[in-house]
């Protein structure tokens, strides 16, 4: 198993909130809703509906993993064909659409960072995922940190968080 593939089991565990090992749209909206982002509810139904491969409306961890990947190849190639353009215009995003998800990011980093002074420790982590409802056991939380703090000093900044959601 992959370092990523074990990240992925870890955030797939995450999502599956009564662990019958399939994650539902009512669980991927109740997560982003905790978070402090706000997708319609039709965009999430359409997600689900793409990752399942047997359009029953329910992701097991095989179907996450793919999906995830093929989330990650379309990034990848997207940033590939950025970093080949030399012009600003040629970005797939609209600027509003940067902002938007700029500003969805920093409010779900506030809602982790409790005392608001840039950085979220082991100990917000934990209630964070408490106050959301993913109560963390000493080895989830132990992976999820090693996972985003990218220099390993014990809390994570603002952009160890969002290379962990993008």
């Amino acid at each position: 198993m992959s370092k990523d593939d074990k990240y992925l089991r870890t955030a797939f565990d995450l999502l599956d909130r009564n662990r019958d090992g399939r994650v539902t749209a009512n669980e991927l909206q109740f997560m982003l809703k905790n978070l402090g982002i706000n997708v319609r509810d039709e965009i999430i139904h359409d997600l689900i509906r793409e990752a399942s491969h047997s359009g029953n409306g329910l992701i097991n961890e095989a179907e996450f993993l793919q999906w995830v990947g093929r989330i990650q190849a379309l990034r990848d190639d997207q940033q590939q064909q950025q970093h080949d353009s030399d012009s600003a215009s040629t970005a797939s995003k609209p600027v509003d659409a940067d902002d938007d998800v700029t500003e969805d990011l920093i409010a779900a980093f506030r809602v982790f960072d409790r005392d608001g002074n840039g950085f979220i420790t082991r100990d917000e982590l934990q209630t964070a995922m408490e106050m959301i409802g993913e109560p963390l056991n000493e080895q989830q939380l132990e992976q999820l940190l090693a996972i985003a703090d990218l220099d390993q000093d014990g809390r994570i900044n603002y952009e160890e968080f969002t290379r962990l959601l993008l």
